[in-house]
């Protein structure tokens, strides 16, 4: 249980952390738009799985970034080894969060359900 504790606050800190690289470290442009919306850890903290969202909903845009953040990890964990005091940077696997479409896509529908019912 106290392991879990410590495990969320590395998360909330390496999700801050990766946002802050994102935005002021990484010169593609391809990963421009990309927002880290959460971050997962493992409880011995050697795993971290990093979510992100992207402004574009275009396939091409999401596999670009799939690329460019991939291709950032390297940069990504040396930065963290700097700017974090723990024993050993967790590796990093990026996977896209779905939850904002979906949470779109259900707001739609929502909308739609309004609409038909003034008719």
């Amino acid at each position: 249980m106290g392991n879990s504790f410590r495990s969320d606050r590395v998360a909330v800190e390496i999700q801050r952390e990766i946002n802050d690289i994102l935005r002021n470290k990484v010169r593609d442009p391809r990963v421009q738009d990309v927002n880290i919306t959460d971050v997962q850890l493992t409880g011995d903290l050697s795993q971290a799985t990093v979510y992100y969202s992207l402004l574009s909903n275009l396939a091409s845009d999401n596999e670009k970034a799939a690329t460019a953040l991939k291709k950032a990890t390297g940069l990504f964990k040396s930065e963290l080894a700097k700017r974090m005091t723990i024993f050993k940077i967790p590796d990093l696997t990026f996977s896209k969060d779905e939850s904002v479409e979906y949470g779109s896509k259900i707001d739609e529908l929502l909308r739609g359900l309004n609409d038909k019912s003034e008719y």
